[in-house]
């Protein structure tokens, strides 16, 4: 299954690259992180996917988001499953279509994509070699069942928040941690002065986490 992408080329070739896909958040589109593609590390192939779900003038989500009459947020946690495999399927496509590494594979998420990056991983940590969630929040409800089971021996992950967050509570971010370390993912977790957004530290901190 292949997603509408955009590509930015290795500056150098090598037998195999490789690849750090970017995951948008709801409401956004393929265009947003890209814009940073340009700051990214210059080995990587970076690929950023838009989502499947069309919100209309330019804006797509990874699941839809529900409100009841009392303004409370319920995700659509079956769109939300059909995401994770979708991209699942999307990065084996990527290593056919693209020489890239398939053991050398990053997701970078904002927000809805952050949440998906770490149910992706959790769930098929023998795609995943990365992570980078910002803005996001872990969901045990979209991850598959059973993957406490796991071998996530070769999964490390940079999670990142604004402390000022309206949008998902830092309180919910703050969760992911101690449920990365009992399963013994190696796990970095740091949180920035700002609201829904990366800030500049931000972006340094996890590009250079990346070049570690």
């Amino acid at each position: 299954m292949t997603l509408h992408h955009l590509v930015r080329e290795p500056k150098t070739i090598v037998g195999k690259n490789p690849v750090l896909l970017l995951l948008h958040g709801y409401g956004s589109n393929e265009e947003d992180l890209f814009s940073f593609a340009s700051e990214l590390p210059e080995e990587y192939y970076v690929i950023s996917a838009r989502a499947p779900y069309d919100l209309m003038y330019g804006s797509y989500a990874w699941y839809a988001i529900n409100f009841d009459a009392d303004q409370n947020k319920f995700s659509d946690l079956g769109q939300a499953r059909n995401s994770r495999d979708l991209i699942a399927g999307f990065i084996d496509q990527l290593t056919v279509d693209y020489p890239i590494d398939a053991e050398n594979v990053t997701l970078i998420g904002f927000s809805q994509g952050a949440i998906l990056s770490y149910a992706i991983a959790l769930s098929y940590p023998e795609k995943i070699r990365r992570v980078v969630a910002m803005s996001g929040c872990f969901d045990k409800e979209i991850v598959k069942d059973g993957f406490e089971a796991n071998d996530f021996s070769n999964l490390a992950i940079f999670a990142s928040h604004g402390s000022a967050d309206q949008v998902i509570p830092v309180d919910w971010a703050r969760m992911a941690k101690p449920v990365l370390d009992a399963l013994g993912i190696e796990n970095v977790y740091k949180e920035y002065p700002v609201g829904h957004g990366v800030a500049p530290q931000n972006f340094y901190d996890f590009r250079n986490w990346l070049l570690q």
